[in-house]
Parts: C-alpha cells; structure tokens; sequence
C-alpha cells in the first residue's frame, strides 16, 4: 500500500470533508430518497433518479475519503532542515527569462492549489525541483514552450 504524503493541514481538510459528507450529506440524500419513493412509480421519478445519484457520489468519495486517510504519511515541514528540495519545502524560483520570481510550497496532490501557491508533488515542476539545491537550475516543460528556473531560496516552514 503506497503512502500518500501531505501536511497536517491537508490531512485535516480530509478529515473535515469525510465527516460532514457521513454526517450530513449522507442523511440528508437518504431523506431524498425516502420523500422521492412517497411519489409513486420510481421508473419515472426524476427525483429518486437524482438522489440515488448523488448517494452514489457521496459514496464514492466516502470510500475514496477512507482510503487517502488511511495511507496518509502527514509530514510537518516545520520539522525539515536542509536546502535541498524536499516534500514541506517552500521554493522560490526565479525565472531565468524575466528574472521574475515566485514562490511555491511543495504540497501533497489533494492541497494543491496554484492560485495559492501550493504545487502539487506530481506536478512537472516539483517533481523536477526535487533533490535540487539552492542555486541550481531546473527545465520544465510548460504548454508555452521549455522554461527554466533557478532556485533562490529553499525553506521548511
């Protein structure tokens, strides 16, 4: 069974996602369920059809849930040292065709959010800035062509 990493926050998020689908998601579709079957023939009730549709989502990801937590390997960054790229660390990169830079915190694939900064490990870019160093240069391939990067900084926080 392969691990899954991610931070405390992430593996709390999950947590907080599966106990409001089981205690009030769940509920409220079986309630759905019920009223619809009080309306009579099932084979031509759009609303039973809905909700058994949607229980069957809430089921999915319920078990999907459950298996993600269940191999979750929560990593605090806080506790990582060192300037080698790493799961935790936050990069900042300077692109080396603008000298523009940004920051990135390399986060497991269920927190990934670009808009925030957070990549996820299996995007292109962490997994090539992985094990790379303060001062190095990475090339990654973009939609837009090849870029690359130099590594600024690298921190644990």
């Amino acid at each position: 069974m392969e691990k899954v990493p991610m931070t405390a926050a992430g593996f709390n998020r999950l947590q907080e996602e599966l106990k409001h689908l089981k205690i009030t998601e769940r509920p409220a579709v079986i309630k759905a369920i019920a009223e619809a079957r009080e309306h009579g023939d099932l084979s031509e009730n759009a609303e039973y059809h809905a909700a058994r549709e949607r229980q069957s989502f809430i089921e999915g990801r319920v078990l999907e849930l459950e298996d993600k937590i269940s191999r979750a390997e929560v990593i605090d960054p806080a506790k990582l040292t060192g300037n080698t790229v790493k799961f935790g660390a936050t990069v900042t990169l300077a692109d080396q065709d603008t000298d523009e830079e940004t920051t990135y915190q390399i986060v497991g694939q269920d927190e990934s959010d670009i808009k925030n900064r957070l990549l996820s490990i299996q995007a292109p870019l962490a997994r090539a800035l992985i094990n790379k160093s303060v001062g190095d240069s990475v090339e990654v391939s973009t939609p837009g062509g090849s870029k690359l990067y130099e590594i600024v900084s690298v921190e644990f926080r």
